[in-house]
């Protein structure tokens, strides 16, 4: 189930990123970590301007995902899925849910800009029908990302 987050959320999104990136402490920048792991005030103070959904099962978040619309077009923000639950279309459906919300608020395009070295992340997106249509390097903490867009 994907619904909106809620203030009340905010505990349990900032444990499952904690949860979704920590293992990959060894491969990415401590920076970068620090922002995709936030306490629950980091997170707050980050909130404005962004939506987030959070897909559920059995009442725990497995998976999150924000939305920032920007000039008319929407960018997919904090994309992240539990462990044991990838795999299932969870990062899918938040994915869908995210594209629904840019639709209904009138966007025009959707773009996200993951990490190149995450291919799971590019496979997500190139099912959903988005584009790739850029590689920037070393533009986020050193790390190389790709540019996907989806024209609405």
């Amino acid at each position: 189930m994907v619904e909106r987050l809620t203030h009340q959320d905010i505990p349990e999104i900032c444990a499952l990123y904690k949860r979704v990136w920590e293992p990959f402490k060894a491969e990415l920048p401590v920076e970068l970590l620090r922002v995709w792991m936030p306490t629950p005030l980091e997170f707050t103070s980050s909130m404005e301007g962004i939506t987030y959904f959070a897909a559920r099962r059995d009442g725990k978040l497995i998976g999150a995902i924000g939305c920032s619309v920007v000039d008319g077009s929407c960018r997919i923000l904090h994309l992240g899925v539990d462990a044991e639950h990838r795999r299932q279309g969870v990062a899918t459906a938040l994915a869908n849910a995210a594209i629904e919300w840019a639709r209904h608020s009138a966007c025009n395009s959707v773009w996200s800009d993951p990490l190149a070295k995450l291919e799971p992340v590019r496979a997500t997106f190139k099912r959903l029908g988005f584009t790739e249509c850029g590689l920037f390097h070393r533009h986020s903490f050193t790390e190389d990302v790709r540019l996907f867009e989806m024209l609405l």
